[in-house]
């Protein structure tokens, strides 16, 4: 028998994105789609004409291969790579699209993406959060998103609109100052660049979003920044945990990150429930069936 441990496959979740003129948004997916197939990789990848989204999950020596390939690409080699601890399982299959947009905000609504605001390192984004706690703070993530993690410790001045879906964000800004310093962040800052970008075309003066989002500034500072509780990721790993949990379940009260659909297919509500109550069987928020509920699975 051999001495030697065999050793354990790593896996890992990449999120990226870049804002850049694509000609031929076609090709450049048959390209994502065959060079992803190539290396196992599963997720979900959006081609636009104005850029590329992503999140992949698969081996370490896969995702390595994948970020190679796109620094060769003259269009992809500047996208920045947000790396995290990844499963194996994260993603149940490869979607590869072209759409019209990276993310949906107004589509009748024509603006420079590439006119955006100036973004702030983590470091950057800490400090100036520690020299300027009245600051308006825009979180740009669907209501399930911000209830288990926000940087609620960040600012007096924290706006987390209920929102289940980006594009109920526009409703929000009409109650924002334009003349004043407004700081949006998400989870990989790929719909803050263009949340910023379009606030700049509406009027606003001075808009800040945070570069790789909120997991590079977990990742820097966990639990010794302003960051509290989780991050919500769109992977069956479900969060990311920087902090400890703020969010509540809906069933006893006792603090917890865990979310589970409802039971019932056609509710589908995600809502917080811990993993006692999941057991016991709670009552849906939303359609009041009683069940253990079913897990946020990805289709």
């Amino acid at each position: 028998m051999s001495d030697k441990k065999e050793k354990k496959q790593e896996y890992k979740v990449l999120l990226y994105y870049k804002f850049v003129p694509v000609e031929d948004p076609e090709s450049v997916m048959l390209w994502q789609k065959a060079l992803c197939e190539k290396l196992d990789l599963k997720g979900r990848i959006i081609v636009a004409t104005h850029g590329i989204n992503g999140t992949l999950g698969g081996s370490m020596e896969a995702c390595k291969h994948y970020v190679k390939a796109m620094k060769k690409s003259s269009k992809f080699k500047e996208t920045q790579f947000k790396w995290s601890e990844g499963t194996g399982d994260d993603f149940p299959k490869l979607n590869v699209k072209v759409r019209k947009a990276l993310v949906t905000l107004d589509p009748e609504k024509e603006f420079d993406v590439y006119v955006k605001s100036k973004g702030l390192s983590p470091e950057q984004w800490h400090k100036y959060l520690e020299e300027h706690a009245d600051v308006t703070l825009l979180d740009a993530r669907n209501v399930y998103e911000s209830e288990i993690g926000a940087f609620k410790a960040g600012s007096k001045n924290l706006i987390a609109p209920k929102i289940n879906a980006f594009r109920e964000i526009k409703e929000h800004l009409n109650d924002i100052p334009k003349d004043k310093p407004v700081l949006t962040y998400c989870t990989g800052d790929v719909r803050c660049e263009y949340l910023s970008a379009y606030m700049k075309d509406k009027g606003f003066k001075e808009v800040y979003h945070l570069e790789g989002g909120i997991v590079k500034y977990g990742q820097k500072y966990g639990k010794d920044g302003f960051w509290d509780g989780k991050c919500f990721t769109f992977d069956n790993r479900m969060k990311l945990d920087f902090a400890d949990d703020i969010a509540e379940c809906k069933s006893c009260g006792k603090k917890t990150s865990e979310q589970v659909n409802c039971e019932v297919a056609t509710c589908n509500e995600l809502q917080v429930i811990c993993s006692d109550c999941q057991e016991k069987g709670f009552n849906c928020i939303k359609c009041g069936t009683k069940g253990k509920g079913r897990k946020h699975v990805l289709k």
